[in-house]
């Protein structure tokens, strides 16, 4: 999962639910691994604290369950129930959370329509995570509506527009959002609005403030996972290795960091040792973006059968999230254009793009296109995902492939090298042939 849209299903749940929203393969479906974060009856804190690792979400959810057999009119419990609901499917990558979250949150709204925060919020957040970024984007209006000073209200509304698109608009409502709560949470959307524009140096200084503004070992590893990232995705291998092992010191069950050393040593040529790395990881927390990682891993190494077994684990997860309302078109768009099936990737990233004009969709759309032979029409599009100036070596590869397939080569050889310069390391699919690329098209000028 890249950092981009890593960053969006982390920040509206528990700095939680941003991209997160839905970019890039299986990239907003969940990341977190476990949750430390409690649901209250009283409050929506949830919803800005970063979720790590303990057992206390399940014994809430018990509590709360509890709780309403006694009093089945008690909205404020069903609304945090709602909550907790959608919190533990991100946590534990198992989205039959998410019909018991809208039954619940549903349940609240009908007891109380009028001024029911906690339960706006949630279904905005139930939306974000099911990828229904038109209904985030309304449930949040709604929430504000009752309460325009919460902090958690800007969250929904600004991951949202992101996902649909409207950049000006969010990075006017994340501004919004740290004027009303400078936290974690706050911060670690500058540093990705930062990001998308190309800023990365502002990226890491916000998330510095992020991780400055941690209250807990376990919030100190998100964000310390996130720098990781951010120093991984431009380039700077040890400094992102240094940040990994920092948040499996202060967090070691929490998985993301345990992924980034995965990727780590796959970058370092320690091929045995990431698949070692991987497998632990992916025994603990299957998210389908690293069962990806896995099968590609094991592709580029040979060992193509055990590549096509996670590869059938990734359809069937793609299978039950879509069951349980998950809209998975943009993550379907770009893993079927790399594994074989470019008549599905186009079909599924044109209804994306249908739904939403984000910058993630419009690389994913130009990558349809170009695995259909159809680079006149992917260009325009791979022009559109370069539009905000993200440094996205997977953007620029990309735009590479497309500039040669239309027998420019020239320009062809500048995105491949942009590409390499931003981070060598861009994919384990496609960073050997970026590169090799590159050198055959330098040496045929």
């Amino acid at each position: 999962m890249t950092r981009v849209a890593k960053v969006g299903l982390v920040t509206a749940l528990a700095v939680g639910l941003f991209v997160t929203g839905g970019i890039g393969a299986f990239r907003s479906l969940g990341n977190d691994g476990r949750s430390t974060t409690q649901v209250t009856p009283n409050g929506t804190e949830a919803l800005l604290k970063p979720a790590v690792g303990s057992a206390s979400l399940i014994d809430e959810i018990a509590s709360l369950q509890d709780r309403l057999r006694v009093l089945p009119s008690d909205w404020r419990s069903f609304a945090s129930l709602g909550l907790a609901y959608v919190q533990q499917a991100r946590v534990s990558a198992d989205p039959s959370y998410y019909p018991k979250a809208q039954g619940v949150l549903q349940r609240s709204l009908s007891l109380n329509d009028t001024d029911n925060f906690q339960a706006l919020v949630g279904m905005g957040a139930l939306a974000l995570a099911r990828h229904d970024f038109s209904g985030a984007l309304q449930w949040g209006e709604r929430a504000k509506a009752v309460n325009p000073y919460n902090g958690n209200v800007y969250g929904v509304i600004g991951d949202a527009q992101i996902e649909l698109g409207d950049y000006a608009a969010a990075f006017r409502t994340f501004q919004t959002m740290v004027d009303t709560d400078p936290s974690i949470a706050s911060y670690a959307r500058v540093s990705y609005a930062r990001e998308l524009q190309g800023d990365v140096a502002g990226a890491i200084r916000s998330m510095t403030a992020a991780l400055d503004a941690a209250g807990s070992p376990d919030d100190s590893a998100w964000a310390s996972f996130q720098l990781g990232e951010l120093f991984f995705n431009s380039g700077h291998l040890t400094k992102a290795a240094a940040f990994y092992r920092r948040g499996v010191e202060l967090a070691p069950s929490y998985v993301p960091p345990h992924a980034g050393l995965a990727k780590v040593a796959w970058a370092r040529g320690e091929t045995s040792k990431a698949i070692a790395r991987y497998t632990w990881v992916v025994q603990r927390y299957p998210s389908p973006e690293y069962v990806i990682a896995l099968g590609d891993l094991y592709a580029t190494n040979g060992q193509q059968a055990e590549a096509d077994q996670q590869y059938a684990l990734v359809h069937a997860e793609q299978q039950l999230f879509a069951a349980n309302g998950v809209n998975v078109d943009l993550e379907l768009a770009l893993f079927d254009a790399d594994h074989g099936k470019p008549v599905d990737a186009l079909a599924a990233a044109r209804a994306e793009w249908d739904r939403r004009h984000s910058v993630h969709v419009a690389d994913a759309l130009a990558w349809a296109l170009h695995a259909n032979g159809m680079d006149a029409q992917a260009w325009p599009f791979e022009r559109q995902a370069l539009k905000l100036g993200t440094q996205n070596a997977l953007f620029f590869f990309h735009a590479g492939m497309i500039r040669l397939a239309l027998h420019a080569p020239v320009s062809a050889s500048t995105w491949l090298r942009r590409a390499i310069d931003t981070n060598p390391h861009f994919s384990i699919l496609y960073a050997g042939v970026a590169a090799d690329t590159l050198a055959g098209s330098e040496r045929s000028r």
